[in-house]
C-alpha cells in the first residue's frame, strides 16, 4: 500500500485522501501486506468520515477480504466502532440479497458474510462484547443470531457465554428462521452456554423464551445440569431442578449423572443442591459401576468425600458399594494412593475395609501388593491395619503379605534408613554444639550464659533441646537392625516424624540465635533470617504438596481422639 496512503486511513485524513485519488484514481486497489484496504484501516481505527469518503469513490470495497477472509465491517464490529458499523449497514441496506449462487461473488451481502474462521460481523461484535454494535446489526437482519461458524457456535451461545443480557433477548424474541433440531452440539446449546458463564438472567430467559433448549445436550451427552454441576454453580442447579426435576437422572455418554460430574470435579455447592432436590441420585452408576464416592475418590477430591458422607442418604449402603471390578471407594483410595480421601473414608465409622473385590484383595492387602511404599501409604497401611481387628473379625480377609517390592527393594529401603540416620545425626551434632557454644557467649565472672534472661534465648534453649532430643531418639530406635520385610512400619514412620519435629525445631533456635546475638546491633538482617526461616516449611508444602501435613494432622488428630476417649473411659470408671 502506498504509504501517504496508509497513514491517511491509520488518521483519518480525509483531505490527503482526496488529493491522492486526483493523483492517482486507482490508488485504492491497493492492499497491505496483510491484503487489507484503506476501508479496512479506517474500520479498524474507527474513521467514519474517511471510510464514508472511500466507499463514494470504490463501494465494492466494503466486501474485500484481507488475508484472514474479514471484511471491513468484520474489523468495526470486532473493536465495536459504532459509527462505522452504522455506516457500513446504512450503505448495506441497498446490497442485493444474498444469492447461494453467487454467494462468491463481488456483490455478496456485508452483514452475511464470514471469514475463514466462519465468524459473521455479528460473531465478531458478541464475542468482544460488543453489545451496542450486535444489536445494531441484529436489527439490520435479526435472523442472523442462529449463523453458525466454523466451531458451531451460533451468536446467540457466544451472547449467552458472554452474559450479553439485552443481546440474548432481542435474538430469542424474533422468530427462528430454522429450529434447533440438532440434539448434540459440540460445544452445547445457549443454555449449556449461559451456565458456564454464570449468568442467570440469561438462563431465565432462555428457560421462559426457549424451554426445549433444557432437553438438548452436547455432543457428549451432557445436558445444562452436568455444566451446572461441573461448574459448582448451586444456584443454576436449583433453577434447572425447579424446570426439570428429572435433569438430575440423566446421564450422559458415560452414564455419569450431574451428580458424578460434580464429584468429580469437587464442586461441594451443586453437590449439596442436586442431594437436596434428589437424595436417591447418590445411588446411580456410571459405565464401570462407579458411585459418586467413586468419582471423588478417583479424581482426589477429599472434599467432595466429606460433603458426600454429610448428605447421603443411606451412605453406608452407597459407601460400600463395589464397582464392576468388586472394588469400593476405599478400595480405589488405597490402589490409586489417594490418600487424603482413604483417610477421609476410614475415619467414617460407616465404611467397612473389610470387603474383598473381586480378586479377594481388600484396601490393606492392595496397598501391600503396589510394591514398596512411601511414608504416605504406610501411614494409611498402619491404619488400615488398626481398623481390621474391630471390623473383620468374624470375617476372612486376606493374610499378611510380606513386602513384594523389585530386586532392588531392600537396598533401597535401608538405603533409605541410612539417609534418615545420617541427617538424624547432623542435626544432634549442630544442637549440641549450640549448646556449648550458646549465643552470645557466657559471663566470666558467673559462667552462665549472658543473654539467658532474654525471652529469645529461652525459646532458643527449648527449641534446641527438641532438636537434640528427636534425632537422639531416632538414633537409638535406629541402633536396633530393621529388617526389610519384618513391616516396623511404625519405627520407620516414627523416625521420619522425628526428624522433621528436630528439623523444625533447629529452624527455630537458629533464628532466635540470630535474633538474640544481631538484633541489638543491627535489626533488618535478622528480619530477613527470621522470614527466610519461617518460609522454610511454607516451600516445603508448596512443593510436596498439601499431604505432606495432611499426613501429619491425621496423625495428631488420631492421637488426641485416643486421649479423649482414655479420658472418657476414666471419667466413666
Amino acid at each position: 500500500m502506498d504509504p501517504s496512503l496508509y497513514k491517511a486511513a491509520t488518521r483519518g485524513d480525509v483531505a490527503t485522501l482526496k488529493r491522492l485519488l486526483e493523483v492517482d484514481p486507482t490508488i485504492l486497489d491497493s492492499k497491505t501486506p496483510q491484503l487489507n484496504t484503506a476501508l479496512h484501516l479506517a474500520a479498524l481505527h474507527g474513521h467514519t468520515d474517511f471510510a464514508g469518503e472511500v466507499l463514494n469513490v470504490k463501494e465494492e470495497l466494503l466486501v474485500a477480504k484481507n488475508n484472514d477472509g474479514d471484511s471491513p465491517l468484520h474489523l468495526a464490529a470486532r473493536y465495536g466502532e459504532k459509527g462505522v458499523v452504522e455506516l457500513f449497514v446504512r450503505r448495506a441496506r441497498s446490497w442485493p440479497p444474498e444469492d447461494p449462487t453467487t454467494a462468491e461473488g463481488p456483490l455478496r451481502n456485508p452483514l452475511m458474510m464470514a471469514n475463514k474462521a466462519g465468524d459473521t460481523p455479528l460473531h465478531d461484535a458478541v464475542r468482544n462484547r460488543r453489545s451496542a454494535v450486535a444489536l445494531l446489526l441484529l436489527d439490520m437482519n435479526p435472523d442472523r443470531g442462529h449463523d453458525l461458524n466454523g466451531l458451531g457456535e451460533s451468536p446467540l451461545e457466544i451472547a449467552a457465554r458472554e452474559g450479553l443480557v439485552l443481546v440474548v433477548e432481542r435474538i430469542v424474541k424474533h422468530p427462528w428462521a430454522q429450529q434447533v433440531s440438532v440434539n448434540h452440539h459440540v460445544r452445547g446449546t445457549a443454555l449449556h452456554q449461559a451456565v458456564l458463564g454464570r449468568h442467570i438472567r440469561i438462563l431465565e430467559i432462555l428457560l421462559e423464551k426457549r424451554p426445549e433448549l433444557i432437553d438438548l445436550t452436547d455432543s457428549n451427552g451432557n445436558n445444562a445440569l452436568h455444566y451446572a454441576a461441573k461448574k459448582n454453580h448451586a444456584r443454576a442447579v436449583e433453577i434447572l431442578l425447579n424446570k426439570r426435576m428429572n435433569l438430575a437422572y440423566k446421564s450422559n455418554h458415560e452414564q455419569q449423572s450431574p451428580l458424578h460430574v460434580a464429584a468429580h470435579y469437587g464442586s461441594t455447592d451443586a453437590i449439596t443442591a442436586l442431594l437436596r432436590c434428589c437424595p436417591d441420585v447418590a445411588e446411580m452408576e456410571d459405565n464401570n459401576g462407579h458411585t459418586a464416592f467413586h468419582a471423588s475418590v478417583v479424581s482426589g477430591k477429599a472434599n467432595a468425600i466429606r460433603c458426600l458422607l454429610r448428605r447421603v442418604v443411606r451412605a453406608k449402603e452407597v459407601l460400600n458399594h463395589v464397582d464392576k471390578n468388586g472394588n469400593t471407594p476405599l478400595h480405589l483410595a488405597a490402589s490409586m494412593s489417594h490418600i487424603n480421601s482413604a483417610l477421609v473414608l476410614l475415619n467414617d465409622g460407616r465404611v467397612d475395609p473389610c470387603v474383598l473385590n473381586r480378586d479377594g484383595q481388600t484396601a490393606r492387602s492392595l496397598l501391600e501388593i503396589r510394591g514398596e511404599m512411601d511414608a504416605y501409604e504406610l501411614h494409611l497401611w498402619t491404619q488400615l491395619m488398626r481398623h481390621e481387628p474391630i471390623w473383620c473379625r468374624n470375617q476372612p480377609v486376606p493374610p499378611l503379605r510380606r513386602h513384594k517390592g523389585s530386586a532392588s527393594a531392600p537396598g533401597d529401603f535401608r538405603e533409605r534408613l541410612g539417609i534418615q540416620v545420617i541427617l538424624a545425626s547432623l542435626v544432634a551434632t549442630v544442637s549440641f554444639a549450640a549448646t556449648v557454644t550458646m549465643p552470645g557467649g557466657y559471663s566470666q565472672t558467673e559462667g552462665t550464659a549472658i543473654h539467658s534472661h532474654r525471652a529469645a534465648f529461652k525459646i532458643f534453649l527449648v527449641s534446641n533441646t527438641i532438636a537434640m532430643s528427636s534425632s537422639s531418639v531416632v538414633l537409638l530406635c535406629f541402633l536396633y537392625p530393621v529388617k526389610y520385610n519384618s513391616y516396623k512400619v511404625n519405627q520407620v514412620l516414627w523416625g521420619q516424624r522425628l526428624t522433621c519435629l528436630a528439623c523444625l525445631a533447629m529452624i527455630v533456635s537458629f533464628m532466635t540465635a540470630v535474633y538474640v546475638t544481631v538484633a541489638p546491633t543491627v535489626r533488618w538482617p535478622v528480619d530477613m533470617a527470621i522470614a527466610i526461616g519461617a518460609s522454610t516449611p511454607v516451600l516445603v508444602i508448596l512443593i510436596l504438596g498439601r499431604e505432606v501435613i495432611f499426613v501429619p494432622l491425621q496423625f495428631i488428630l488420631s492421637i488426641f481422639n485416643r486421649f479423649v476417649s482414655q479420658i472418657n473411659l476414666l471419667i466413666s470408671i
